[in-house]
């Protein structure tokens, strides 16, 4: 070939090449061009469903906000609404509180007036005995023309001895005459038959402990700045014990029916674990359910068992509240059952009413009831109750006479008397701790080893006689009768004792000689 041939392939060669590469670029433009087109159209379409996905959130986190919102708002508004309640509660609890101070203030000032003016009343008319009897003494000393310690010396000297056996045999009659009187003695032997019957009562405290599954328990009890320990003491009334004892909480209070309900609720938070302080006024309401049924069904049961019918319900439940109370560890409604079955049985031998000798023994101690709530003794307060209920007068007035606090003028107020002293005195029928029951022995001893011509004195039986142990020198077979009288008067007057003491008086003179 020649060269310019070659130039001219070569020339179209790079023409080919130039043309190759515009073409090339041209397609590579394009095909960017698409590209970015495709890119500009997922970019767009990225961003659009990011817009929407934020939005989304966006709602969602609104309404999780809302809810939270509302939800704690909810909290918020119950548990201001518990507070305010139970600060109401607390108020109210607060204004009764302050009512019954002020009743009981005005009480105190009527009775201290009464009392001043009674006082100033005594005084004046004890001047005046006082004035009257230096003026009977001095004309009595004019017309002996004895002074005062003149004439009681002759009196003593001439008749002391004459007057000591008059008095000794005059003793002795009465007692002969009144131990001929069978059918007196038949009602005792009756009686002491009666005192022999056994009864069980249980002896409770002011405390009840509360077992516990663990000690871990306790913390949970006591709640979260002692919120739910605060909780159960105010609506239950009851203080809460937790100390060093393992396993165990004491519920201390002077009201039964508070500790019984506090307990049971107690039990029932520790069974269902679920402690906080909506869960614990529920179940504080539940157990108060709970013992108002106990308590209609005991006092139901207490009519039932005496047969005692007509009774109004409101008494029917006060006699069931009675389950709660105790008197010396002698639970109080088994000791009415036992006096009314006493008064019964009494009644049928005597030939009286039986079932309102039973129906009064029943409601002696009424007033036991509510006499932790009502100012007065447990007497008035049961006799306010029966007239509030429309009991007869016969069985007011057994109530008012069944601790002496009046003569008793019916054979049914004696019937219920004598019932109630053989239910208390029989032995085990009440609980006395032992420093008391030895302080009581010890008492007795010094009392009787105080009077002249008393040797020695010895407590026996429980403290149920009194061996006493005289002088014979000083104290004659006459002077014995009058001693153990007076005794015995001494012992009524100063001690608190259950049933009876015997004073058993004992006088012994040897004579000894050696025959040689």
């Amino acid at each position: 070939m020649t060269p310019i041939q070659y130039i001219i392939v070569i020339a179209s060669l790079i023409a080919a090449a130039v043309v190759f590469f515009i073409l090339g670029i041209t397609y590579r433009k394009r095909v960017s061009e698409r590209e970015i087109q495709s890119a500009e159209e997922s970019a767009k379409r990225i961003i659009n469903d990011s817009i929407k996905a934020a939005e989304s959130k966006k709602r969602e986190a609104l309404v999780e906000a809302r809810e939270e919102i509302h939800k704690n708002r909810t909290e918020y508004e119950r548990e201001v609404k518990e507070r305010r309640t139970e600060i109401q509660k607390q108020e109210r609890r607060l204004q009764q509180k302050e009512e019954m101070l002020d009743k009981k203030t005005d009480g105190i000032e009527k009775k201290n007036e009464t009392l001043t003016k009674r006082l100033s009343e005594l005084d004046a008319a004890h001047e005046e005995v006082a004035e009257i009897k230096r003026n009977q003494f001095e004309m009595l000393e004019k017309i002996s023309g004895y002074t005062i310690e003149e004439a009681k010396a002759y009196l003593i000297s001439n008749l002391e001895s004459e007057v000591t056996h008059e008095a000794a045999m005059k003793i002795k009659e009465i007692e002969a005459r009144l131990k001929d009187e069978a059918e007196q003695k038949a009602r005792e032997y009756i009686s002491l038959a009666i005192q022999r019957c056994a009864a069980d009562h249980v002896a409770e405290a002011t405390v009840s402990v509360v077992p516990l599954p663990n000690d871990e328990m306790k913390g949970r009890i006591i709640g979260r700045e002692g919120r739910n320990i605060r909780t159960i003491e105010t609506l239950s009334g009851v203080d809460l014990i937790i100390d060093d004892t393992p396993e165990a909480i004491t519920l201390s209070s002077f009201d039964p029916i508070r500790r019984e309900v506090a307990r049971i609720a107690l039990e029932k938070l520790i069974i269902d674990g679920r402690i906080h302080p909506a869960r614990i006024e529920e179940m504080v309401d539940k157990a108060k359910k709970e013992v108002d049924a106990t308590i209609k069904s005991e006092g139901e049961r207490a009519t039932f068992e005496t047969g005692i019918h007509g009774l109004h319900q409101e008494v029917v439940r006060l006699l069931g509240r009675m389950r709660y109370r105790t008197s010396y560890g002698q639970n109080v409604l088994n000791h009415s059952i036992e006096v009314a079955h006493i008064a019964g049985l009494l009644a049928a031998e005597l030939g009286v009413d039986v079932m309102t000798a039973k129906r009064a023994g029943l409601l002696h101690d009424l007033g036991k009831a509510i006499d932790h709530e009502v100012e007065g003794s447990h007497v008035n307060i049961g006799i306010d109750l029966a007239k509030k209920y429309k009991e007869n007068e016969e069985i007011i007035h057994a109530i008012h006479a069944h601790h002496g606090d009046v003569e008793p003028q019916t054979i049914i107020a004696c019937i219920v008397q004598a019932s109630d002293s053989i239910s208390a005195a029989r032995p085990g029928a009440r609980r006395e701790n032992v420093e008391s029951y030895v302080k009581r022995l010890e008492k007795l001893e010094e009392l009787t080893c105080a009077f002249i011509g008393v040797d020695s004195s010895y407590a026996i039986q429980a403290g149920r006689e009194i061996r006493i142990m005289v002088k014979p020198e000083e104290v004659s077979e006459d002077e014995m009768v009058l001693l153990a009288r007076d005794i015995a008067k001494k012992i009524e007057t100063e001690l608190e004792y259950p049933g009876q003491i015997k004073v058993n008086l004992l006088r012994e003179t040897k004579a000894i000689e050696y025959a040689k």
